[in-house]
């Protein structure tokens, strides 16, 4: 595989957007954004906090963490579920009825090929089970995001392997009061594997440059960014949860022109899942990885060897920082840029020691 080009989030340089190439034939509809008086909640969930009402969309998947009300079973359709019936019964119609609307192509996508049904009733579906039973993560602090408009969420990045965002992911989905969905930023080697781009891509999860993020936070969403980037996932395992640097402030500038709050989080478990003891660079080079992790178990023991320890997890979102009271023209200022960044870099370390503190061990 050629040389996976990272192209870091701080680059304000505007690119063309990458979009998803479309099967021949497939139907499905492409939506567009919410606009920027449009809550995210209120083109997709009945029930919601927000109340919207505009598009009705399939609700979350029974497992979800505050899914409740009528129809809440996989892919169920417009007035199905509410009627009589065995439980059994109505989420075997409303898994038939989500088969066929993906087999004739009646469902939505948006513009950078996000598929929340999909999404809501099979992604997270099995990410779930590695959340709550392997990982057993604890989430503090969620109510910091808001429940309506955009926000950046920003993270340490730890782990060998990016499994960290898609827990953060699943927290925001299952435990939001209001289920905000989270959209990752990623880097360009997640767009070229095959497979794993075509489900990043459904998954809600763009390219990580500012036009992109600024466009989705402009619609009201809940942006998530790990500035950390390689230089965080890859570290060795000797400077576990100490943060590399942050870039050149590049979130920073994008929350400023969007005018949404930056909302810091800190990951405490991942850094222990694949203890990276060496990094083979040759080898790197050739496959075009951005490093080639040796751990106790990988790659000696071959695919087994990519089982990642069941550690504990706990995931906190720390006070939001707000942005709006800055005037446009602040996105330009290198001093403030480089303050914010130093601040919420500050807070999600001071954050991490204190939670390593507070926990009783790797795996309890």
């Amino acid at each position: 595989m050629a040389d996976a080009k990272v192209i870091p989030f701080d680059d304000d340089r505007s690119r063309a957007r990458r979009r998803p190439a479309r099967a021949e034939g497939e139907a499905a509809a492409v939506r567009a954004l919410p606009g920027p008086q449009q809550a995210p909640g209120e083109s997709g969930k009945p029930g919601g906090p927000e109340g919207g009402s505009e598009a009705p969309e399939a609700p979350r998947s029974p497992g979800a963490s505050g899914g409740s009300g009528p129809g809440t079973g996989v892919g169920a359709e417009p007035g199905r579920g509410a009627s009589g019936g065995s439980g059994w019964e109505r989420r075997l119609a409303s898994g038939l009825a989500f088969l066929r609307r993906r087999v004739t192509g009646e469902y939505e996508v948006d513009e950078f090929g996000y598929d929340e049904e999909l999404t809501d009733q099979v992604l997270m579906s099995l990410l779930r089970p590695l959340y709550e039973k392997y990982f057993r993560v604890e989430v503090k602090g969620v109510e910091n995001i808001p429940a309506k408009g955009g926000a950046l969420i920003v993270a340490n990045h730890s782990g060998t392997l990016p499994l960290d965002g898609l827990m953060m992911q699943v927290a925001v989905h299952d435990h939001h009061p209001a289920g905000r969905h989270l959209r990752l930023l990623a880097a360009d080697l997640v767009f070229v594997l095959p497979v794993v781009n075509e489900l990043a891509r459904k998954a809600g999860h763009t390219l990580a440059c500012a036009e992109d993020a600024e466009r989705l936070l402009r619609a009201g969403e809940i942006v998530g960014v790990m500035p950390e980037g390689f230089k965080g996932i890859g570290k060795p395992f000797g400077e576990r949860y100490k943060l590399q640097r942050f870039g050149r402030g590049g979130f920073v500038s994008t929350a400023l022109r969007a005018g949404v709050p930056i909302v810091p989080c800190s990951i405490v478990g991942a850094e222990e899942i694949y203890p990276m003891l060496g990094n083979a660079k040759t080898l790197a080079r050739v496959l075009g990885f951005p490093y080639f992790p040796l751990t106790p178990t990988f790659p000696w023991l071959g695919p087994l060897g990519a089982l990642p320890l069941p550690t504990k997890w706990t995931i906190q979102f720390g006070e939001p920082i707000e942005t709006d009271s800055y005037a446009p023209e602040a996105a330009e200022d290198p001093m403030l840029m480089f303050n914010l960044t130093d601040q919420v870099r500050e807070q999600i370390q001071h954050t991490l020691y204190k939670l390593l503190v507070q926990r009783r061990s790797v795996f309890f």
